[in-house]
């Protein structure tokens, strides 16, 4: 478990000299990025070489991800170099998400997850109990606890409330609205209520709910409900690409953010992060205090061991891309989407998703009444999967499961180039299945 500690370090000028040697660059003169994402990018082998470095008191690492794979991140004492990255990457992540500072040091602490979803049940327990907390110090009852949510929530979520005896009070999606609505949110909080669910990029649509204006009408009416951010997805997305944007702990009543490094973190699949506001939402009988593996430490988790080589890539991805190579990455990712869904929208399919950045780079779109076909979206996958192309049909979240819908997640080797092959082939597809159907029904005719 990080807790978050400032730094003097700025680490933001690019490369001003001509040395191509790793110890003759300016990067080997300077402190390794600890507290914030640095403004620029730095080349791979000086990301590399530098971290290997660092390691060089576990072991040596001659392969950061193979080569860390059997470092245990909750051995403290035994890899010592390791926790202190994971604390530069809380660091980093903590200042992207705008924790707020006192007396010159952020606030912020958090911990290291497998994936958003035990970032998730993390969040849930500590709303939980912080909420038992206050019931009990005012003699009310506490074996009622409910959150709030939108009926389109990742199924992490239902589970944490399942596995934790939460009620579920649920803001329904309609076949015009798929993200929650902040008024009925915030109409639905009680006594009971331990917390509202805002998602920045849902599952469905990749839309970022309005984090804002659930805040704001909290504020308005005097309550302190604590809101949970689950960004997933977009904890990596709208800083770079839409750092305007009000979602994270500039909003007062937010007090928790989980976010993935893989996805659009760039890392592989098996490391996520669970920040909270500061101390005080995260209660102390949920953190335990061990000294058996040698050393004292704090230790809030839902699991024991695990490796600390996603850590270590994380860490990499971090100061190898800085804050312009993200940006570079999102913005491309997000013209791409764009442009997939305009040609969507040409084909006459309608578009469920968000452009120009309001959203994930994901395009999801269903058949349109216009197009005056007979068959489904499962047909037109089934279609796509015969050239090798994986774009899911499933039902939209309850209270529209009826509704048929298709998604492509724009990842960071989907380019343009590729981007017009699916168009392709999506067009041919629809062809084939039209003059499908035109057989069909010349036989039945017969």
């Amino acid at each position: 478990m990080g807790f978050i500690a400032q730094s003097s370090e700025k680490f933001t000028s690019p490369v001003d000299n001509d040395c191509t040697n790793v110890y003759g660059s300016q990067f080997a003169a300077r402190s390794m990025p600890a507290q914030r994402l640095p403004d620029h990018e730095m080349p791979k082998d000086m990301a590399y070489q530098l971290i290997k470095d660092d390691l060089a008191l576990d072991d040596e690492a001659l392969k950061l991800l193979a080569e860390s794979s059997n470092k245990n991140i909750i051995d403290h004492e035994e890899y010592p170099k390791s926790v202190e990255i994971e604390t530069r990457c809380l660091n980093i992540l903590s200042d992207l998400f705008h924790s707020p500072v006192s007396n010159g040091s952020p606030t912020a602490v958090g911990t290291s997850c497998i994936g958003s979803s035990e970032a998730i049940m993390l969040a849930v327990l500590a709303m939980k109990k912080r909420w038992q907390d206050i019931r009990k110090s005012e003699g009310k009852d506490t074996t009622k606890p409910n959150i709030i949510m939108s009926s389109g929530v990742q199924v992490c979520w239902e589970k944490a409330a399942r596995y934790f005896d939460i009620e579920e009070k649920l803001v329904p999606c309609t076949e015009t609205r798929y993200v929650i609505d902040p008024v009925q949110a915030v109409d639905l909080v009680d006594e009971n209520t331990i917390g509202i669910c805002a998602i920045l990029g849902t599952t469905y649509t990749g839309q970022y709910e309005d984090v804002r204006a659930i805040n704001s009408l909290l504020v308005r009416k005097g309550l302190s409900t604590p809101i949970h951010v689950d960004a997933a997805s977009g904890g990596f997305v709208a800083p770079f690409v839409k750092p305007e944007l009000e979602w994270d702990f500039q909003l007062s009543n937010v007090v928790s953010i989980n976010v993935s490094g893989h996805k659009y973190g760039l890392v592989y699949p098996g490391i996520g992060w669970g920040l909270w506001r500061s101390p005080e939402y995260l209660p102390k009988d949920l953190i335990f205090n061990i000294n058996y593996l040698g050393a004292d430490q704090l230790n809030f988790s839902l699991n024991f061991s695990k490796p600390a080589s996603h850590i270590i890539a994380q860490y990499y991805q971090l100061i190898r891309l800085g804050r312009s190579g993200y940006t570079s990455i999102m913005t491309n990712l997000t013209q791409t989407a764009d442009h997939l869904s305009h040609q969507l929208q040409e084909m006459g399919f309608l578009i469920m998703s968000e452009n120009g950045g309001e959203g994930l780079p994901v395009v999801a779109f269903r058949l349109s009444p216009t197009q005056n076909v007979f068959f489904d979206e499962w047909a037109l996958a089934q279609k796509l999967r015969e050239k090798g192309w994986i774009v899911p049909a499933y039902t939209m979240a309850a209270d529209c499961e009826k509704m048929g819908m298709m998604r492509v997640v724009v990842r960071t080797d989907f380019s343009m180039a590729r981007c017009e092959s699916l168009v392709r082939d999506i067009q041919a597809a629809l062809g084939a299945l039209a003059h499908l159907e035109i057989q069909n029904l010349q036989r039945y005719q017969a």
